[in-house]
């Protein structure tokens, strides 16, 4: 916590020739690049094994940015584990660059270039004109600074009238473009000519149907022009890293972490760096699901700045649409709770007592923590207060030793003052030095303990987490006995046992949880979701989206027979929204997750043997392993069926609960009350219509379909017929070889 650089990860360094029966190692490395350190790891993904660790500080102030940083913790790893370049199939890393920009103001100008026909030229220019030429600049919306151009497309634009619009646009001070057009989603021709012509022209562009595919022409442009606005940092950024990588000889791709925990292709970094936003984040709760096999719980990773706090139910992270300085955006992305406390947050104090712990950190002030000094100098020190940045008020406690050397004092001194570390934790500091430094501050708020002034600095910290974990459990109505806290982060024993002890919670610590962020991005699937406005979606606008983001994934780099496609119809918004999972091209054999089983032979980490899904399965029917039946098994999925009596009153009643896990023990259906169709083709239709036929006139129930490759949730289509001829249409699409079972919701 203290800003120590690099060490093996404790996994036995390199592995032996014969390891796992494979010879040399199949590794991932994931790098999770955060506002004070650059973490890395290696993972061979034949064993599901933890190479080695490294931790350096990030290099925000380098002349080539992050990219230092990531390749020195990429050397330091390979050298501590002995893995060659040509060991490594694949380099992932998160990224901080695009929220930075935009929370920090270090945005482009752009230039939109709106399009519409005369008549409607007023309500067009109205609804794409950002606001003061600043993003709105009201309710903390981003600083996106932004000229603005109108084409009228009731006749053919020319490439004359796109170039002079350009270049006007440009002589304002844009660097990057910005194409939209009402109901362009629908017809993204203009919108791509536009885009063309300002490539043509050397500019920067993007278009808002690439953004989203929602209707909505002021948010969709909006987030467009978020997106072009950090364009020409990002692709900067992208280049450095590039080319640090490869000069490290690394020749395997190289991939960057979104905000929805997938990864993708730098070139999506390049042109829809938006997509990248909370990829930090979105890393720590990846690897909480993939690498801990998270099935329900909160996740809390603790940093050395902020702590991130995420809610896990049925092994899938809840998802939503990013809002950025209070303004809300196209985009969807984890929905982790980014707060301002941590392992590394300062004291301040005030009125005699420990006034807040936060949002200030050491790390920002460029301070060591006092628990990391020798207890002799914290001893012989005075207490001060400092300003950890110019302008901040002198409020924050530090120590100041003898020849000016000043510490910090922080939640970690607190936590390691009382003993709650325990030997070997990566938070673990001098117990000695930690007792010193909290009786200074406790003598300079009203002479207490050093004891009754650590637990007010984590009591104190402790709030905004405890405030978050507990919104959380309102917010999803989850049992506070039944749910458990799962620490992750550097900083996760230094905060999160204290929470969970205050809430009555049960805690677990992850596992490497110092580096669960970048185990996280090394595990990553790629992920590809695109969602469209559709009033009515008729089977084969089903089926034509599942093509076009299954094309869109396999173009960015996913093996084609490994995507696995789901899709979501959200009638309250005549939304569809289809998304497609894949393994990156490198990695086919692969599992996407590794575990503690590696697959027999070495051939690729194990997924959930039949037995864990099963016992998932129980745990998210609430009931007994002995009640779940495996009712049908696909090569992605395995369809469990509970059988489940409830009493009201005198009568008992029957009802079969029916689960949907994917292979590595992700929940992808779960309805309370169910019944599954098997059988062949005819069988199915036949089980169906007579289903549907015996429903209430005009209803369409939920029905969905689970084959080798998908799930489809057909709910909020219009009529029965309407999800019998989808259903129909899917199965003659005979999507894995023909196999499929067909859930109906009885409830």
């Amino acid at each position: 916590m203290g800003g120590s650089s690099s060490a093996g990860a404790g996994a036995g360094g390199a592995p032996d020739a014969g390891d796992a029966g494979a010879g040399r190692p199949r590794v991932r490395i994931g790098m999770d690049v955060g506002g004070t350190f650059t973490k890395g790891v290696a993972i061979d993904m034949r064993t599901g094994r933890l190479l080695a660790a490294s931790t350096v500080p990030t290099t925000h102030a380098s002349e080539r940015g992050v990219s230092e940083g990531i390749v020195d913790a990429l050397r330091r790893i390979m050298q501590s584990a002995g893995i060659r370049a040509g060991d490594i199939d694949l380099v992932s890393h998160s990224t901080t660059q695009a929220i930075n920009a935009l929370l920090e103001s270090d945005t482009h100008k752009v230039g939109i270039v709106a399009m519409g026909v005369g008549p409607e030229k007023g309500d067009v220019v109205r609804r794409t004109r950002l606001d003061g030429g600043s993003g709105g600049g009201k309710g903390g919306a981003p600083a996106v600074r932004a000229g603005h151009r109108f084409l009228d497309t009731s006749h053919l634009i020319t490439e004359e009238e796109v170039r002079e619009a350009v270049e006007a646009l440009r002589a304002e001070g844009a660097e990057a473009i910005v194409a939209t057009e009402a109901f362009g989603v629908d017809d993204p021709s203009n919108e791509r000519f536009v885009a063309g012509e300002a490539s043509k022209a050397g500019m920067l562009a993007t278009s808002s149907h690439e953004i989203s595919g929602v209707y909505g022409l002021e948010i969709r442009t909006l987030t467009a022009a978020v997106n072009a606005s950090v364009m020409p940092k990002t692709l900067e950024v992208a280049r450095y890293v590039e080319d640090a990588v490869r000069g490290a000889g690394v020749a395997s791709p190289l991939m960057i972490m979104k905000g929805d925990g997938g990864v993708t292709s730098m070139d999506t970094f390049r042109t829809r760096p938006i997509l990248t936003v909370l990829s930090g984040p979105a890393a720590s709760v990846a690897g909480a699901l993939l690498y801990l096999r998270i099935a329900d719980g909160i996740f809390v990773e603790v940093g050395g700045t902020s702590t991130n706090v995420c809610v896990v139910r049925g092994g899938r992270p809840e998802m939503r649409y990013v809002t950025i300085r209070g303004h809300p955006t196209c985009v969807r992305s984890m929905d982790v709770r980014v707060l301002g406390v941590a392992g590394g947050s300062m004291v301040a104090v005030g009125r005699g007592r420990v006034s807040r712990v936060g949002p200030r950190s050491a790390h920002i002030a460029g301070m060591r923590y006092a628990c990391h000094a020798a207890e002799a100098d914290i001893a012989a020190g005075e207490l001060v207060l400092v300003s950890p940045r110019e302008g901040d008020a002198p409020e924050y406690a530090a120590v100041r030793c003898a020849g000016g050397a000043t510490y910090a004092i922080t939640s970690t001194c607190a936590a390691n003052a009382l003993g709650h570390v325990e030997e070997g934790d990566y938070a673990r500091a001098d117990p000695g030095a930690a007792r010193a430094a909290l009786a200074k501050l406790g003598s300079a708020i009203g002479g207490v303990s050093y004891s009754e002034a650590a637990t007010s600095v984590l009591q104190t910290a402790s709030f905004e987490i405890t405030r978050a974990v507990t919104g959380i459990l309102k917010e999803f109505k989850m049992r506070r006995e039944a749910t458990r806290i799962v620490g992750g982060g550097g900083g996760a024993s230094v905060l999160v046992p204290f929470v969970a002890r205050q809430l009555g919670m049960a805690y677990e610590r992850a596992e490497h949880a110092e580096v669960i962020s970048s185990i996280g991005v090394a595990c990553s699937m790629m992920r590809e979701e695109a969602e469209v406005s559709v009033v009515d979606p008729s089977p084969g606008r089903i089926s034509e989206e599942h093509r076009r983001v299954r094309a869109a994934l396999v173009s960015r780099g996913a093996v084609p027979e490994s995507v696995v496609i789901d899709s979501e119809f959200v009638p309250e918004k005549s939304l569809l929204r289809v998304t497609a999972v894949g393994s990156a091209a490198m990695d086919a054999g692969a599992s996407s997750a590794p575990g503690p089983q590696a697959a027999p032979g070495g051939g690729g980490p194990a997924a959930f043997t039949p037995e864990e899904s099963r016992r998932r399965a129980a745990e998210a029917m609430g009931i007994e392993e002995g009640s779940v039946d495996l009712t049908s098994e696909f090569d992605h999925h395995l369809v469990f069926t509970g059988h489940v009596a409830t009493r009201r009153l005198f009568a008992k009643r029957n009802r079969r609960s029916v689960v949907v896990m994917d292979r590595y023990g992700r929940t992808k259906l779960s309805l309370g009350n169910a019944r599954v169709l098997l059988g062949g083709r005819l069988s199915i239709l036949e089980e169906l219509d007579d289903f549907l036929e015996s429903r209430p006139s005009g209803i369409a129930p939920r029905v969905c379909l689970v084959n080798d490759a998908q799930v489809m949730d057909f709910s909020g289509l219009t009529s029965p017929a309407h999800t019998l001829e989808a259903v129909m249409a899917e199965l003659d699409e005979g999507g894995g070889g023909g196999r499929a079972a067909v859930i109906v919701d009885m409830s």
